[in-house]
């Protein structure tokens, strides 16, 4: 088996529904509307650091606070409301992050069409993943906030991997009929992806001999992804399933 056939078999392993219900992805697969996948998506992600198991209840926490319906308190909380979210905290993240980033959220829904446009807007200006993140975070910081909120928003043009935002952006954007990702934004190609890398996906990676820089950060973002691009030119990020789910899961097994 070489490497390719490797990540395909393992690919086929772990893109399957059964990968959802112990991942963060299964917080926005609990809404149908596209609004609030994105939105539950998008707060899921960035709290995406830590074990998966308090992730998943911070997460379901917050959208509970938010009424299990995210785009509507986003569009249309009041003060009142916005009290419910004083005293949520997940690690380092905090109730003063998350007001910022309901009320970042309501400007970019209300007044430059959502997250979808901005991120398409970006990337159609910079031609690449890293200018609509970057982009992305501009425009988000434009809201008042205080400076610790801004270490909860990747900068990949400071060396940072990104790995939350990439994750999220492979939520929305891959198209496939596995039933795991959504597929909901159609103007960014999924070829244009870039890997969500973590020590588990990292590690596996190093192992296969598909990554040789020792950090995670955004060169080696660039440089996996190249090597997966080698393999699936059209949907090189398909293989973090590959990469995350062996390095969570078991050794690779495969011998360098």
């Amino acid at each position: 088996m070489d490497i390719k056939q490797f990540l395909e078999s393992k690919t086929d392993a772990y893109n399957r529904p059964a990968f959802i219900a112990e991942d963060p992805i299964s917080i926005p697969h609990r809404f149908t509307a596209k609004e609030d996948i994105e939105i539950s998506g998008f707060l899921t992600a960035l709290i995406s650091w830590g074990r998966r198991p308090a992730i998943l209840k911070s997460a379901l926490k917050l959208m509970h606070l938010m009424d299990n319906a995210p785009y509507e308190f986003i569009t249309q909380h009041n003060e009142k409301d916005l009290k419910r979210l004083t005293g949520f905290v997940y690690r380092t993240f905090n109730s003063s992050d998350l007001l910022f980033l309901v009320e970042a959220l309501r400007q970019v829904y209300l007044e430059q069409g959502g997250l979808e446009k901005v991120f398409e807007n970006r990337f159609r200006e910079t031609g690449s993943v890293k200018g609509a993140i970057t982009g992305l975070r501009a425009e988000l910081l434009k809201t008042t906030h205080l400076t610790r909120s801004e270490k909860h928003l990747a900068a990949p043009e400071k060396g940072s991997a990104a790995k939350r935002i990439n994750m999220f952006l492979r939520w929305m954007v891959r198209r496939d009929d596995k039933g795991v990702d959504f597929g909901l934004w159609e103007d960014i190609p999924p070829s244009a992806l870039m890997i969500p890398l973590d020590v588990h996906s990292g590690n596996t990676a190093r192992q296969l001999g598909l990554l040789q820089r020792k950090q995670n950060d955004w060169k080696a973002v660039e440089e996996l992804t190249g090597k997966l691009r080698e393999f699936a030119p059209k949907d090189p990020v398909k293989y973090d399933f590959a990469l995350f789910g062996t390095g969570v899961y078991q050794q690779p097994g495969y011998p360098r």
